[in-house]
């Protein structure tokens, strides 16, 4: 990898940061168009799988970032996904906070609360979708993803009883 493409992950991951709004997980579906459709960094099962990975392990939500850079460009790509994404997000954050904090009952900061948050989750769905897209690569896997999600919007089981039992079944259903 040459220095012009590390720099251009470096500048790709700080542009993200800058409008990412819901959190690491909602830039999934960019991040996915950039490393696998615009570079061929990863496959789209690669990517996914990497993203599954992560948000698996405990730790901070944005390990799949550095896991992708990890895989796209060794340790380089690792250390400048992870500080293109942490640096100006943190910087915007901080900042952000501290005018927030001074005007609590403001008009302006109820509208941009009110703004942000079905935009936070908006693009959250479509990290889901982003994910799911390049895991689901048989139809049996189709139909377990969407038995969950109903589960899931239907019950109140907790996820993890989900997670196990697709980890039981998931080999004994797939080909």
């Amino acid at each position: 990898m040459t220095l012009w493409d590390q720099i251009e992950i470096l500048a790709h991951f700080a542009m993200l940061s800058a409008i990412a709004v819901g959190g690491a997980v909602s830039m999934v579906p960019d991040i996915s168009r950039y490393m696998v459709d615009e570079k061929g960094l990863l496959s789209a099962a690669q990517f996914s799988e990497a993203v599954a990975l992560a948000q698996a392990v405990p730790g901070p939500n944005v390990l799949f970032v550095t896991l992708l850079g990890w895989q796209s460009a060794g340790l380089a790509g690792a250390v400048l996904a992870t500080l293109g994404l942490l640096v100006p997000s943190s910087v915007i954050t901080y900042h952000a906070n501290r005018w927030r904090s001074g005007n609590l009952d403001t008009r302006a900061v109820r509208a941009i609360r009110r703004g942000l948050s079905p935009l936070a989750v908006g693009l959250t769905l479509s990290a889901g979708w982003v994910i799911a897209e390049g895991a689901v690569t048989h139809w049996t896997l189709a139909v377990f993803c969407a038995v969950t999600v109903v589960v899931c919007l239907a019950t109140s089981i907790n996820p993890l009883w989900l997670i196990g039992l697709g980890a039981v079944l998931g080999p004994l259903l797939l080909p």
